[in-house]
């Protein structure tokens, strides 16, 4: 029990127990329709392409994977590192190494997890296309709503097909507070905001 309450463990426990905090206010947040990881999403200013820092964030995943779920592969990469790390020197040389050296050490591999992992997530979960021309093209397209229900603060996949007749898998949420679109809405992509597509409902439905 030594590695869990050790002074020099304490950014490791930090990590753990802010996993559990993100997975509870996740929880909660789905009894009361409101989800932080959209928000949080919705919060992320948009990045020009071809900038260092859109291949650091692309490199990391960022936009085609929850920004929260990155957080918490980050935190996991982090804090099994870290214990790991912590446990090997006790072996090694009886002590702990000093908890902000340890802390820096640990960085690395929480980045490694996120880019690995993140990969893996990213491969499974319906995402965005990567170029921003196309993601802008997709604006003024019609849809429809294909799993979970839309509505501000809370996110649902939609079915949309581009100018080429590709189908895309974005997640949308309604452009007006008072909306709420359920599975099968026909809805129409007005703008992006963030990671996510607004949408109001489709005028013309024999459009799709």
């Amino acid at each position: 029990m030594n590695l869990f309450t050790s002074p020099e463990t304490l950014p490791f426990g930090v990590a753990v127990a802010l996993i559990v905090a993100i997975a509870l206010l996740e929880g909660l947040g789905m009894l009361i329709a409101l989800s932080p990881s959209n928000l949080i999403d919705s919060w992320l200013p948009e990045h020009a392409a071809e900038t260092g820092l859109d291949r650091v964030l692309g490199w990391l995943h960022l936009g085609r994977v929850p920004a929260l779920v990155l957080l918490l592969l980050f935190l996991l990469g982090y804090a099994l590192f870290g214990y790991a790390l912590q446990k090997v020197a006790f072996n090694l040389f009886g002590s702990f190494i000093p908890a902000w050296i340890a802390g820096l050490l640990a960085v690395p591999p929480g980045l490694t997890t996120v880019r690995g992992l993140g990969s893996l997530i990213a491969h499974i979960i319906p995402r965005d296309e990567s170029s921003a021309v196309s993601e802008q093209s997709l604006v003024g397209r019609a849809g429809s709503v294909s799993a979970g229900t839309a509505r501000r603060g809370l996110a649902a996949q939609a079915r949309v097909r581009d100018a080429h007749g590709r189908t895309h898998y974005l997640m949308v949420e309604p452009d007006l507070d008072e909306e709420v679109f359920e599975e099968g809405a026909q809805i129409l992509i007005v703008r992006k905001q963030g990671a996510f597509y607004r949408c109001i409902a489709n005028p013309h439905p024999h459009l799709i």
